[in-house]
């Protein structure tokens, strides 16, 4: 059981400033215990590595463009009066003989104090990021910037030991046209020294130029939910993708939907080192985080009983009870439908299905406030793109699918939507059956937990059978309790039954 406390952290605003070698970023989030909201996000790709390599100084006009990102950036921070602001400056500030210049200036001309990271900072808070969208993550985190690639060992959510290595696209020669064998061998030679302390089955790639690299991949490809976050595909693809990449000129490359033209120019270099890293580390398997640096500072402040929690869990809660009407039926929910849940057999990962019915019964009632004629198409939709951190994509369609069979019995719009092959037909059974089951029990209740507590629910060797108190059974029976335990049942394949205890 899932339940968490009855008592829930108060909201945190929070404003984090990211100078990068490349971009220049300013993020507010809505924290609420273990969820992470993006409220406002800017950036300004003012490329402040782009000289460092060269001249062992920042770009004159990065500087410039940099500064005056973080000047408007102070007043949007002003305006929006967050409880916490934190600040991070990475490798081309750190490395830089006039880093520590640009830092006294900015302080001096927007009054922020920004915090210039080491590398081994640098690469922990990448790996806590990861770690804050992936509870449990276990592999390899590598965290590409302008300047410089982070690595760093997690351990089942812990950071293990990190590098930096000067694998940047402006380390390597970015912005001038790539000289692609000069950097995949350089690439090769610097990776193949850490095959032993590195390799790893899940390489977690994080920074805009991996993930404009999955947009890529999902675009040649054909992959029909644009997500990055949580994306997985194979080693073996992501070599293809990043040789893709490699003979396409940049008017192909800017064409191609979603990817940011002004990464184009570097693109070329980050498929080249991570085409190195699949082959020096031994990778089988690419998972993109959207969360990195900024999120891995956001997990450290909060406390470790909120460490804890499971981020999807905790995201499904925030987001149904924002939208829902009973801020306790999911709770309720998980409680009553687990005997019968775990009567069936696993179809994820070890201990995932538990997880995906505390967060599916978190949602039950999102779509309560949404028009009765539209709510199992709008509700599916809602769930499947919700910025929600925790899932992979076939968790995702899972949940999405099982949320819009909680409103009808009708199949799933699974083709409409694109996502039939992130769904295998068991998986799409069982959404519908755990969807049938929280449509009994919030009918069943009238979305009252403590009525919930007169019935029980089971698989037995008879079929699908409801248990009632005799005391209550006036409150539960009806019509539509029927109604609904046989379209249960059906999803299973099996009679139902309905007994006063």
């Amino acid at each position: 059981m899932w339940a968490r406390e009855d008592s829930r952290p108060a909201p945190r605003d929070i404003a984090v400033i990211d100078v990068g070698s490349n971009s220049v970023r300013l993020v507010l989030y809505r924290v609420e215990g273990r969820a992470i909201w993006t409220v406002f996000n800017e950036k300004v790709l003012a490329g402040l590595g782009k000289g460092v390599a060269a001249s062992g100084t920042l770009s004159a006009e990065g500087r410039a463009m940099a500064l005056a990102a973080l000047k408007r950036f102070k007043a949007v921070v002003a305006g929006a009066r967050p409880s916490e602001i934190f600040t991070a400056a990475t490798a081309a500030v750190r490395e830089a003989a006039d880093g520590k210049d640009f830092i006294n200036q900015v302080q001096q001309e927007t009054g922020l104090k920004i915090r210039v990271l080491t590398g081994e900072d640098e690469a922990r808070y990448s790996a806590l990021g990861v770690a804050a969208g992936a509870s449990g993550a276990h592999g390899v985190v590598g965290d590409l910037g302008g300047s410089s690639l982070e690595l760093t060992r997690l351990v089942a959510g812990h950071p293990s030991g990190g590098v930096t290595l000067p694998l940047g696209p402006f380390s390597l020669g970015a912005p001038k046209p790539i000289d692609i064998e000069m950097v995949r061998a350089t690439s090769a030679r610097v990776l193949s020294k850490l095959g032993d302390a590195y390799a790893c089955e899940t390489f977690y790639a994080v920074g805009g130029a991996w993930r404009n690299l999955a947009l890529v991949h999902m675009a040649v490809s054909g992959y029909p939910l644009r997500i990055v976050h949580q994306f997985e595909f194979s080693a073996t693809e992501a070599v293809e993708t990043a040789r893709f990449i490699s003979r396409q000129s940049r008017g192909s490359l800017e064409r191609i939907p979603g990817l940011s033209k002004k990464r184009v120019e570097t693109l070329p270099y980050s498929a080249a080192v991570l085409e190195a890293a699949v082959e020096g580390l031994a990778v089988k398997r690419i998972s993109v985080s959207a969360y990195g640096v900024r999120e891995g500072l956001l997990f450290e402040s909060m406390s470790s009983r909120v460490q804890a929690l499971d981020p999807l869990i905790e995201g499904c809660d925030a987001l149904g009870v924002r939208q829902g009407v009973a801020e306790r039926l999911g709770a309720a929910l998980e409680k009553w439908l687990t005997p019968f849940w775990s009567s069936l057999a696993p179809i994820f990962e070890p201990g995932r299905d538990e997880i995906l019915l505390a967060a599916a019964c978190r949602l039950a009632d999102m779509g309560a406030r949404l028009h009765p004629d539209h709510r199992a198409d709008l509700t599916f939709d809602q769930v499947l793109r919700a910025p929600i951190a925790g899932q992979n994509h076939a968790e995702r369609t899972f949940l999405a699918a099982a949320l819009f069979a909680r409103y009808t019995p009708q199949s799933p719009p699974l083709d409409t939507a694109g996502v039939t092959r992130l769904l295998s037909p068991d998986r799409v059974r069982r959404a519908r059956t755990l969807g049938a089951a929280l449509r009994l029990g919030c009918d069943l209740s009238g979305r009252t937990p403590e009525l919930l507590a007169n019935a029980t629910l089971s698989l037995q060797a008879t079929g699908v059978v409801l248990d009632m108190k005799k005391s209550a059974a006036d409150m539960l029976q009806g019509e539509q309790t029927r109604k609904r335990l046989s379209n249960l049942a059906d999803t299973l394949e099996r009679p139902f039954s309905i007994r006063l205890i």
